[in-house]
């Protein structure tokens, strides 16, 4: 049958619902599900679809998206920080295992460009595959999980220039490299990075002004795809594009709502492409040769292995069991793989078979490498944990606070947190008052909607202690608490209340409610008593005595909340309540008034708020 639009979202449906919870679930992930999907209905077996290389030619703009996600993430600083895990180890472990496997290819008959590509492309390392492993198995903040972060953030540098060069090989096949072709290169390259620095955020800030999600969401895209093309228009990868574009971008402050636009098309597509990769593993060549690919998938992994062994003693400083964790979890192929042997196949440097044989060596190392970690963490004995490398006391620059809104509210506690050098995000929706505070020098607040799971997700809400829901509508902070207290159970929340009716509402959520100006109100009316000629520390012990009376009011009505006759009365109740509290205090001289008026007068303030009144 001829794959249309309609079959292609069942088959890609099927995948998503069938085979990637069955496979979750047996701990081989989601790549391996849409790899077997794919070869499953793929022309070589099923033949629901007959021509992968439509598909695979749409999908690669998962590929794109990939990039400039991981663009988003990577910042300056940040590689300082780690530059001796990071291009120590991780560019030792790229040139080596690049130099190893590529002559081994050398040795098989290839040309040294087709053998310096494949076995730069065989180095690489699943970033999704590696990382997914470890957060299943909780090691990501161990020894070997950080540098096994380190290697796969330097490969995914890597395989920028790798994928930028295959065209250039390709077309210096014959007579060598022409100089209009690397002029054009570079000229595109800078004209990206001028005008994306200067141009980027004018755009996304106009567009945020007129506050339609749907455009903004278009405006993300045309970004990430118009960056590709152009990159592709120069000859170059078009990964390349997404990618410069998203570093440009991670500085901004839309950083977290592009990542949250951009991830739904990203997962999408990517589970797509490695569908499509799927059907394009011809498996009658794989059964014509099952002792070639078998041997290929032996020797991938075992040079892997010991190269990352070897590195994770030496440079890695890392015991002998963590060095064998770190080449379980990386001695995979990865999904730039599949990338870059389809470039070079584009490029003329590969044919269509050894394309097919290395295609199916990298799935089924993918295939093998949960087993080799789990026989790796059997047979390794568990050691004590020791003192943690140089590279582990690297500064956390996730935020312990997640500050949502940034009005008066938000600031006052935000300022506060700064002065304790406690790192906290802000995030608002207001462009305005984000524009504000970062030309104050608030580089720490981002553009966004705080009430959707997507943006708190690229914002780190996982690992953030205490959510801060400064927003100013009711609706939407109660929504936004919601939210922390279903996904982010551990986190501790703490919520601006309007009245009291809202703080009812957020207690009842499991949030630690502040009404807004409560605070504010108590303080005045404590300067108020000491104007009027009582003393400041009797002024204090008055105004500590009624908040530790009205706390107690506000829990005992919240649990009236849905009987308006019954708050009514409690009102009331309380009105008699607080001047009894205070009749002790009444025949002091001079100080009789100042007491009477201004502890009812906020009692008035929150009987009207308790019958709907703000």
């Amino acid at each position: 049958m001829e794959s249309d639009g309609l079959e292609l979202a069942l088959v890609f449906l099927l995948a998503a619902v069938l085979a990637v919870p069955l496979f979750k679930r047996l701990g081989l992930g989601a790549i391996l599900a849409y790899l077997a999907t794919g070869v499953l209905l793929g022309p070589h077996e099923l033949a629901v679809v007959r021509n992968p290389e439509s598909v695979l030619a749409a999908s690669e703009i998962g590929v794109v998206m990939l990039l400039f996600v991981i663009g988003l993430e990577l910042s300056l600083p940040r590689l300082v920080l780690m530059r001796r895990p990071i291009f120590v180890v991780g560019g030792l472990q790229v040139l080596l295992g690049g130099a190893a496997l590529g002559g081994l290819a050398l040795l098989a008959g290839l040309g040294w460009k087709a053998a310096l590509v494949v076995g730069l492309g065989l180095a690489l390392s699943s970033t999704a595959v590696g990382l997914q492993l470890l957060a299943e198995r909780k090691e990501l903040a161990t020894d070997h999980g950080r540098l096994a972060f380190a290697i796969l953030l330097f490969q995914d540098l890597a395989a920028i220039p790798l994928l930028a060069a295959i065209p250039l090989l390709g077309k210096a096949k014959g007579a060598g490299l022409e100089g209009a072709d690397v002029a054009r290169a570079l000229v595109v390259i800078v004209a990206l990075v001028v005008g994306g620095r200067y141009l980027l955020r004018h755009l996304f800030r106009t567009i945020a002004r007129a506050d339609m999600p749907e455009v903004f969401t278009g405006a993300a895209l045309l970004v990430v795809l118009g960056s590709a093309w152009l990159m592709q228009s120069a000859g170059l990868s078009a990964g390349l594009g997404a990618f410069l574009a998203g570093v440009l971008l991670a500085e901004s402050e839309y950083r977290h709502e592009l990542e949250a636009q951009i991830r739904p098309f990203e997962g999408l597509l990517l589970g797509l492409f490695f569908m499509a990769v799927g059907m394009g593993i011809d498996v009658q060549r794989v059964l014509a040769e099952p002792w070639l690919v078998a041997a290929g998938v032996a020797l991938l992994l075992a040079v892997k292995s010991a190269l990352l062994f070897a590195l994770g003693l030496r440079p890695g400083r890392l015991d002998v069991r963590s060095a064998w964790m770190l080449a379980g979890v990386l001695a995979l192929g990865g999904e730039f793989a599949f990338v870059v042997f389809g470039e070079a196949a584009k490029a003329g440097l590969l044919d269509a078979a050894h394309r097919d044989r290395l295609t199916a060596v990298v799935g089924l190392s993918m295939a093998a490498t949960p087993l080799l970690l789990l026989l790796y963490a059997r047979l390794l004995p568990v050691r004590a944990p020791r003192q943690t490398q140089a590279f582990d006391a690297i500064p956390d620059r996730q935020p312990q606070v997640l500050v949502a809104g940034f009005g008066r509210f938000g600031q006052i506690v935000a300022r506060l947190l700064r002065a304790q050098g406690i790192p906290f995000i802000a995030i608002d929706p207001d462009i305005e008052q984000v524009n504000l505070s970062r030309r104050i020098g608030t580089d720490q607040i981002y553009y966004g909607d705080p009430t959707r799971l997507a943006l708190l997700r690229s914002a780190g809400a996982a690992q953030v202690k205490v959510f801060v829901v400064a927003i100013n509508g009711v609706e939407a902070s109660l929504r936004m608490v919601r939210l922390v207290r279903k996904h982010y159970p551990q986190a501790r929340v703490f919520a601006r209340a309007r009245d009291r009716r809202h703080a009812w509402q957020l207690v009842d959520l499991g949030a630690h409610a502040l009404r807004e100006t409560y605070g504010s109100s108590l303080e005045m009316g404590r300067d108020v008593l000491v104007a009027l000629g009582m003393p400041p520390a009797q002024a204090d012990e008055r105004v500590q005595r009624f908040r530790a009376w009205d706390e107690s009011l506000l829990e005992q009505q919240r649990l009236l909340q849905d009987d308006e006759d019954a708050l009514l009365q409690a009102a009331r109740d309380a009105r008699r309540e607080l001047e009894e509290l205070f009749a002790a205090d009444a025949g002091q001289a001079d100080t009789g008034p100042a007491t009477a008026e201004p502890t009812a007068q906020p009692q008035s303030q929150d009987d009207a708020a308790t019958r709907g009144r703000e």
